[in-house]
């Protein structure tokens, strides 16, 4: 008999944990392990690094095929995974295929930070350790245009007048409030950000909008979450789950030039989506704003399925935002 069922649980996150009154968490979903390797059908080559060996903090690098005559550098893109903030990791194979892909499509390094996880490691500890990797990742930057930090694939391919940060669910969250960070604290070097992508975004509120108001059920369920992995003041209206509430920061002070928002039309994430994108348009932040919608499909269906048409489709938007002429960077 499973040890789990002779222990009395103590509360329950469906679908994706249950903590027993021992203190100790079974984890539904996101345990499966992919190590990196060379991605036969895109060519891109990926490696995990540690960044700090004390805490265990580590990150999968993904480095599109370089040929011989390669000169042009490539930009760089720092990937948050989802999972509500207490399942998924760098390694889970769902998140391994779809960003081998969004480097191949891209034709961009990507940086998945493994951050540590809800419960045993409650928040802000996600959104400080990706600020670490992101400080790490900054370390390797030079206004002369020669990486100098300690991995080499960001020294010899990275161009860091393109990064950029993106992420989904949770790590939309992320991507976000770390691009808030940015406007408030000088990365290493006087690195800046080109832009930030933000798919299935894990915003959400206490009063409910647009899908929630037709899925109570769902909604209960969405509501739980946060307040489990943050149990705060202002509950789901907290600025960090809520970045259009009473109280929030500006979203004008976005530290970046672009941002793309994705959303699909079945997720009941959609219109915590829609909104931030329409905050962000009308608070006077002086970047450019773009928002895809992809029609009959629900959350993260791109990670879950990247190689459907819809998934390619979404990846070849994220890589045309990515690839579009320099902006200029803000001073």
């Amino acid at each position: 008999m499973d040890d789990s069922t002779k222990r009395e649980v103590a509360y329950e996150v469906p679908p994706y944990l249950r903590v027993f009154k021992d203190g100790s968490v079974e984890r539904l979903l996101g345990t499966d392990i992919l190590p990196p390797s060379l991605d036969i059908q895109t060519g891109v080559s990926s490696k995990d690094i540690i960044i700090i060996p004390e805490s265990g903090l580590s990150a999968r690098f993904y480095l599109p095929k370089i040929t011989h005559n390669h000169q042009k550098k490539l930009p760089l893109i720092i990937y948050f995974h989802g999972g509500a903030f207490c399942i998924s990791s760098v390694s889970d194979p769902y998140y391994h295929h779809s960003l081998n892909r969004q480097a191949f499509h891209a034709n961009a390094i990507v940086v998945s930070v493994n951050y540590r996880l809800v419960p045993e490691h409650p928040l802000p500890t996600a959104y400080d350790d990706s600020w670490t990797v992101l400080q790490w990742v900054a370390s390797h930057y030079s206004k002369l245009g020669d990486g100098h930090g300690p991995e080499a694939w960001l020294n010899g391919y990275a161009d860091f007048d393109r990064v950029f940060l993106a992420g989904d669910s949770s790590g939309a969250n992320i991507a976000h409030h770390l691009a808030m960070w940015v406007a408030e604290k000088e990365l290493a070097g006087g690195m800046k950000l080109l832009g930030v992508i933000i798919v299935h975004p894990y915003f959400w509120g206490e009063e409910a909008i647009g899908l929630e108001v037709l899925d109570p059920a769902r909604k209960a369920m969405v509501d739980k979450w946060w307040l489990y992995v943050c149990p705060l003041p202002k509950g789901n209206d907290h600025p960090l789950i809520n970045p259009v509430a009473v109280g929030a920061p500006s979203l004008a002070r976005l530290g970046c030039k672009r941002v793309l928002v994705c959303v699909a039309e079945k997720d009941i994430l959609r219109d915590r989506g829609r909104l931030y994108y329409e905050s962000l348009v009308k608070s006077g932040w002086p970047g450019g704003a773009e928002i895809i919608e992809t029609e009959g499909e629900d959350h993260d269906f791109h990670i879950f399925n990247p190689t459907c048409e819809k998934a390619v489709d979404i990846m070849k938007s994220f890589a045309s935002f990515i690839n579009q002429d320099k902006a200029p960077l803000l001073k």
